[in-house]
């Protein structure tokens, strides 16, 4: 391998003329650039209130006022935009031409709006009209004299299916064509050196049978491809006036080229040999130019052109790096390399630069590429010329080094058998622990299922029960009325033996009472009967819990009180408390949500399990433990919140608690699905799980669900 250290002088004098570059592709702007006189700044964008006819101006709703139509980059509805000519109308005596300066439009109808608001149809343009005129110009032009101006103003009817900013020129006959002329002899002279670079490259793939020349050849012939699609040029000169194919060439073209340089990059460059980490990667390219390419296939324009306005910059700058590495190591074609794609770079920027509205290039927004791209094939060209060179005292030096390359070869080949013996074995021991995880996650799910059969078997246990508590604790009520009756009848008795029954009498009975402690058994059967009326609440709002809790095989959404849910879940988690933790409860008025139930309260139970199994760790000592639980409405959602004042999380580990098997508790404490469990179901409710946590501060769960589970889709 023949390498060079580069010099600094020559580093600066590189360096120079790139500058040099950019100062003349602005320079050269600023000396073409369309007087700002010429140029419309006041337009009106109108909206169609009925059909599209366009009989009448008053069938149009003006919706807006702009002074510029350039920033505009995709509009998928028809463009309707209303101007005047009359006010830069310089010199009545002379012929002007009206041009929109972009060549994508499908369709462009240009009507004149008469005194009584009425539309005339002046003509119509666009790569779906034919070319009439004599004039070939991609971009549409009209003709204007004084009196068809005075008096009048202009409606201009716009589809495109490709970007749509545009300016708007009026200007002089004689000033238009003479930079029309400038123009197309600029793209004559870029296509007649671009084609004389590809036939020269590939009459020398022909003779040498390096395939880096038929890489490089083809590049450079669709990259002129891809600036033609761009200047519009293509359309009419290439493509037969197609306008679907002419819309396909603009991505299609540089998808191609960006593809054809990444192959002519890995292969003039040998990245695979200097950059081999760096080479695996240019793939990427590929890849992405071919997708954005699939886009506009499919139909996705906007998403087809900026993937590849992207995958332009990233290739570029991924370009001038690898070149940049390349030559640090001394492979002189390197050198011609960067600089090439330095000069393709600086024009691609300045392009950016315009069509982000950061600076202004007029009717010429393509200059820069077709100065850059030129500049780099020839530069590119160059270093081809002086690979022959290298690549003959390369061969020579590799006959040389042939000898000591095998006896390397037979070293390296040792190393390697030994190498891949503590690879199998370190293979071999990691597949090892990999199924071991395996079978241990096996178990784990294993216990999920049995989890699940267990809430169904408690849903059925939680009905049987219910029948017989719902016996008793509608009893009560009767029995307590009847009891009050009979005591009272007691009373009465008690009352009238006082006045009518004999002493004798009265006094055995009052020997009977006191036996047999009536007042306190009067007093212990009121006592009893709250102490039954209160086990039968308490063991209806248990049952009612895990009837709640327990319907995960409901599939139906269904609205339901997210209150009923999280008391239900509290009333569940009531004994793994232990009457040491404090529960504050702040309910909002909610509305009935739509929801799994089953599925929520899983959320709610595994939530707030967390939070008391974080609040009773011994090791903590968390002191007041307290449960803080808030729920408040919004306008389409509700947001619950579940707080308590535990250790809390640091960001590493909040950063993986969703994911599936990750847990911190002790080895058969937890399986680690709970939290991932939380957000499969809160992401299917098309909802929100935030995570706000602090050490020694607590943890907050914010759960956001919308109301209704069906209003994504009808929106959509």
């Amino acid at each position: 391998m023949i390498k060079t250290q580069l010099p600094f002088k020559r580093i600066v004098a590189y360096g120079s003329l790139l500058l040099l570059f950019v100062i003349i592709i602005i320079g050269t702007v600023n000396v073409w650039e369309t007087p700002q006189a010429n140029k419309l700044s006041d337009f009106y964008l109108y909206n169609t209130l009925a059909n599209q006819d366009y009989e009448s101006v008053h069938d149009f709703l003006v919706v807006d006022t702009v002074e510029d139509m350039s920033h505009y980059d995709f509009v998928h509805e028809v463009l309707h935009v209303g101007f005047e000519l009359e006010s830069i109308y310089d010199d009545p005596e002379t012929s002007y031409v009206l041009e929109f300066s972009n060549p994508y439009f499908y369709r462009l109808d240009l009507y004149e709006i008469d005194e009584k608001g009425e539309l005339h149809l002046i003509s119509k343009r666009g790569t779906s009209v034919k070319t009439t005129a004599s004039l070939v110009n991609p971009r549409p032009f009209f003709s204007f004299s004084y009196e068809d101006v005075v008096g009048k103003s202009f409606l201009a009817v716009i589809e495109s299916r490709d970007p749509i900013g545009f300016d708007v020129i009026f200007a002089p006959e004689e000033e238009y064509f003479e930079e029309y002329s400038k123009r197309m002899l600029l793209i004559h002279v870029y296509m007649g050196l671009m084609l004389a670079l590809f036939l020269y490259n590939i009459i020398l793939f022909f003779m040498i049978k390096d395939r880096v020349y038929l890489y490089y050849s083809f590049y450079v012939l669709f990259i002129a491809l891809a600036q033609l699609s761009l200047l519009g040029i293509s359309h009419i000169y290439l493509l037969g006036e197609n306008p679907t194919l002419f819309s396909l060439s603009i991505v299609g073209f540089t998808s191609i080229a960006g593809i054809l340089a990444v192959f002519f990059l890995r292969t003039f460059l040998k990245t695979a040999h200097f950059i081999p980490r760096l080479n695996r990667y240019l793939f990427i390219i590929v890849v992405l130019y071919a997708l954005g390419f699939i886009m506009r296939l499919l139909g996705y324009v906007y998403i087809s052109h900026r993937i590849i306005d992207l995958t332009g910059l990233i290739g570029v700058i991924l370009f001038i790096t690898a070149g940049a590495l390349v030559s640090r190591k001394g492979y002189r074609p390197a050198v011609y390399f960067l600089i090439a794609w330095g000069m393709f770079l600086a024009g691609l920027v300045i392009f950016i630069l315009q069509n982000q509205g950061i600076i202004s290039m007029r009717d010429l927004a393509n200059l820069p590429m077709l100065i850059g791209t030129a500049l780099e094939a020839i530069l590119l060209s160059l270093a081809l010329a002086d690979r022959i060179n290298i690549l003959k005292r390369e061969k020579e030096k590799e006959q040389r080094e042939k000898v000591t390359a095998l006896r390397e070869n037979e070293r390296l080949i040792k190393e390697q058998n030994i190498y891949l013996e503590k690879m199998v074995h370190s293979r071999t021991e990691e597949l090892e622990q990999t199924l071991k995880n395996l079978q241990n996650t096996q178990t784990q799910l294993v216990n999920q299922e049995k989890m699940a059969s267990l809430g169904q078997l408690t849903a059925g246990i939680a009905h049987e029960i219910n029948n017989p508590i719902n016996f008793v604790s509608s009893n009560i009520s009767p029995l307590k009325r009847d009891l009050n009756d009979i005591m009272e009848v007691v009373s009465v008795y008690r009352a009238k033996g006082k006045a009518e029954f004999s002493a004798e009498s009265q006094t055995e009975l009052k020997d009977l009472e006191e036996e047999l402690e009536l007042d306190y058994l009067i007093e212990e059967v009121e006592q009893l009967l709250r102490g039954i009326e209160d086990g039968a609440k308490r063991t209806v709002d248990i049952v009612r819990g895990l009837r709640l809790f327990s319907r995960v095989d409901e599939q139906d959404v269904k609205k339901v009180d997210i209150h009923d849910g999280l008391d239900s879940t509290l009333i569940l988690l009531s004994s793994s408390m232990q009457g040491k933790i404090k529960v504050v409860k702040e309910y909002g008025e909610l509305p009935m949500i739509e929801c799994l139930a089953g599925k929520v309260n899983q959320v709610f139970m595994n939530i707030i399990n967390n939070a008391i199994h974080a609040l009773l760790e011994p090791q903590y000592d968390i002191k007041n433990p307290t449960l803080h639980i808030r729920t408040i409405p919004f306008e389409e959602e509700v947001h619950i919140e579940i707080r308590d004042n535990g250790p809390g999380m640091p960001d590493h580990i909040k950063e993986k608690i969703f994911e599936p098997f990750f847990t911190t508790k002790e080895v058969g404490k937890g399986t680690g699905l709970g939290l991932s469990i939380v957000y499969t179901v809160i992401e299917n409710h098309h909802g929100r799980l935030e995570v706000n946590s602090k050490l020694n501060e607590g943890t907050t769960f914010v759960i956001v669900l919308p109301i209704n589970q069906n209003t994504n889709k009808d929106e959509e």
